[in-house]
């Protein structure tokens, strides 16, 4: 039975609703709960005063005991000041919260990692810098979210060569990843070489910025690449972006070979693929646009929480294959398969750092999960219910992590793998026996 335009409208809007009715319900997606056995309240005398001294001083004597003595190994913050909150701009760091939680939830559930959200009051990048370093002592890492580009770059790169455990932009890293792992099972459904694709990408902020990096880094020419900005193709006559965008003015100078100027349709014309992270739409993106695209067009709209073309309008404009950032369409490309195995294979090994060739061998093992599962024009990459995916996605960047000489512990594959698998699995079990007792209170029907 065919479905109605209106029909997929109505689903596409559902979430929105939904989340305006469980969110007060709820009051919050996340809190703490123990992790130890509380037999009787004689094991407060080992968990805080007076057993507690004991590896409080172990620690003193030696810092690295922390990761034995306490949770830091699978604790990260989730820092945000709430000044580029998905497609809804500088809304604040309490606007942000929420967006927050969720990300800690799925930290959890599906890395099995523990998160916790921390907005902060101020916009000034040295003093969410100075937190995030102050913050160090009690995270094994840090994740950056909806900070506003160009500042997101120069936060990332400081804290990057600052702090002693790894900082990642998930706006950055996190999208590149998974939009290469997408990339890299599209071209194959098309039969098109990545070397040779010609890529329109629509958006130069730090999503787009960090995919295209990583995008040359695991083997896209360069000059194949047509970025646009809100003002339009970059190219080397944008000598206005030389001081305050210098990312954008890198590539003015590495990417547009033909020299081509103008806006959307001109970066577009006779592209192999569109990757697309911008203004949400529905209408930031035409169809005639699409049409002019090269034959077996690829079209990633992911813009949040409105692509900037509805799918199935890409579709009739004749792409071959359309991909989104939302879990209600085929071809889900959003971070949340990104970021659990990352940092779930980045803490067991405690690596210093996250690189970009770790971020590569995560996209790379990705594209084979879903070769592995059914690989199709609209199965792309893994769902996040395909829970077998993480622990796959973990090994590969620990295993990449100790080949770089960035991991305190070395361990197998097959030990990275049975340690991964054990935490996932408990985080998902946890979840479902508390709703199963009523500890967490199912939804009222609608």
């Amino acid at each position: 039975m065919k479905v109605t335009k209106e029909e997929l409208l109505t689903k596409a809007k559902k979430p929105a609703q939904d989340a305006m009715r469980l969110h007060p319900f709820y009051q919050g997606k996340v809190e703490v709960t123990p992790k130890c056995a509380i037999r009787d309240f004689n094991d407060f005398a080992i968990w805080y005063t007076p057993g507690v001294a004991e590896p409080c001083k172990d620690i003193n004597k030696n810092p690295e005991q922390v990761f034995r003595h306490t949770n830091k190994a699978n604790m990260v913050a989730v820092v945000s000041d709430g000044t580029r909150v998905l497609g809804l701009g500088d809304i604040g760091p309490e606007a942000a919260l929420p967006v927050m939680e969720g990300k800690a939830v799925l930290f959890k559930y599906l890395g099995g990692v523990d998160a916790f959200p921390i907005c902060v009051d101020t916009k000034d990048p040295e003093e969410l810098i100075k937190t995030v370093l102050l913050l160090q002592p009690s995270f094994g890492g840090v994740n950056l979210e909806d900070i506003a580009q160009p500042k997101c770059f120069y936060i990332l790169d400081t804290l990057r060569k600052e702090a002693r455990i790894p900082i990642w932009h998930d706006d950055q890293q996190g999208t590149a990843a998974v939009t290469l792992a997408g990339l890299i099972n599209a071209l194959k459904v098309v039969g098109k070489a990545m070397d040779q694709a010609r890529i329109a990408m629509i958006g130069a902020g730090a999503a787009n910025i960090a995919i295209a990096r990583v995008l040359i880094a695991a083997g896209v020419t360069p000059e194949n690449i047509v970025m646009v900005d809100s003002k339009g193709t970059l190219h080397p006559g944008r000598t206005e972006l030389k001081d305050k965008y210098k990312e954008k003015w890198h590539f003015c100078q590495i990417t547009n070979k033909d020299g081509i100027v103008g806006g959307i349709p001109e970066a577009m014309k006779g592209a192999d693929v569109c990757i697309s992270l911008s203004k949400p739409g529905p209408d930031t993106i035409k169809k005639e646009w699409i049409e002019g695209m090269a034959k077996e067009a690829i079209v990633f709209v992911c813009a949040n929480p409105i692509p900037e073309i509805w799918p199935w309008e890409a579709k009739e404009a004749g792409a071959r294959i359309v991909a989104t950032g939302r879990s209600d369409f085929p071809n889900q490309v959003n971070n949340s398969l990104g970021f659990p195995g990352i940092f779930r294979g980045t803490l067991d090994v405690m690596a210093t750092t996250i690189t970009d060739e770790m971020c590569i061998a995560a996209a790379e093992e990705l594209a084979r999960c879903a070769e592995d599962i059914r690989m199709s024009e609209e199965y792309l990459i893994p769902t996040m219910d395909e829970w077998e995916v993480f622990p796959r996605e973990a090994v590969a960047v620990a295993l990449k992590a100790i080949e770089q000489g960035v991991a305190r512990v070395k361990l197998s594959r097959e030990e990275l793998f049975e340690k991964a698998t054990r935490i996932i699995k408990r985080a998902r079990e946890e979840t479902k026996i508390l709703m199963k007792e009523g500890l967490i209170e199912m939804p009222p029907e609608t």
